[in-house]
């Protein structure tokens, strides 16, 4: 399972790490570590479980052990739980040596040919625009959207996922199918795609994790650390990535096969 595979190449990073601070808001999920080092994940709300206190176990995890929280990701009941565990990574993930994105190539550095059809599982607005502009096909799929506005025009049915997924030549999917256990399934579906890229704020950089799973390249997010009074004040307020970019440090790295 990758989820456990990602755990282990975090490991070293978290283990002797504690819990600084946390913010949880309807967007985002916020994580500092005791290094100062700040991790984001995006809040799953489709499927969280109702009552006004479900979520009390964030109440304990100011000071925790940061490897010991990180294990939610696969022991974690709730897409809240699993949210918090995947902030927890994604700050472990500042202290390797990893590539910024290059600004200006706004296709994750991949090679696009003119007949490739893109597939996308969770919609990224900005980008979904990039390759609609250019004019590649561009198959949309978010399990969010879906449920809100089942007539929506921007996305397909989630029920083609298996259907036509498997005729993309480019895939590009969310971190957040990690948090709620999906990628797995969609990489069986994407199995003769030349690139499958895994994006946004949930995505864990830990390249070696993914060794002969079929991603290619992971496309995630550090944050400027000095900036951490206005990132957690904003996510307080339900701001969303685009609130957050002045302190986004976006970061690119090929996954070896």
């Amino acid at each position: 399972m990758i989820n456990h595979r990602i755990l282990t190449e975090a490991k070293p990073y978290l283990e002797n790490r504690t819990i600084k601070d946390l913010v949880i808001s309807l967007s985002l999920i916020a994580i500092e570590l005791d290094n100062g080092d700040i991790g984001l994940s995006y809040m799953l709300r489709d499927g969280l479980p109702p009552g006004c206190s479900t979520f009390a176990f964030a109440q304990d995890l100011i000071g925790q052990n940061a490897w010991t929280v990180a294990q939610l990701l696969v022991a974690g009941t709730d897409y809240a739980q699993r949210g918090v565990a995947m902030a927890v990574l994604t700050a472990g993930s500042r202290q390797l040596p990893l590539p910024d994105q290059n600004p200006n190539h706004p296709s994750f550095e991949i090679e696009l040919m003119d007949r490739d059809v893109i597939g996308m599982v969770g919609l990224i607005p900005p980008m979904a625009r990039h390759f609609q502009k250019e004019g590649f096909e561009t198959i949309i799929f978010d399990s969010e959207i879906s449920r809100f506005n089942q007539e929506s025009k921007e996305v397909s049915a989630m029920e083609e996922q298996s259907r036509l997924l498997p005729a993309c030549d480019i895939v590009i999917l969310s971190g957040t199918t990690l948090i709620n256990q999906s990628l797995e399934q969609l990489l069986e579906w994407c199995a003769k795609a030349r690139e499958i890229v895994l994006v946004g704020s949930s995505t864990p950089m830990y390249p070696e994790a993914f060794k002969g799973t079929g991603v290619t390249r992971l496309a995630g997010s550090w944050w400027d650390s000095e900036k951490k009074d206005e990132i957690f004040k904003k996510i307080s307020l339900a701001g969303g990535i685009r609130h957050l970019s002045e302190t986004m440090i976006k970061k690119s790295v090929q996954v070896s096969k």
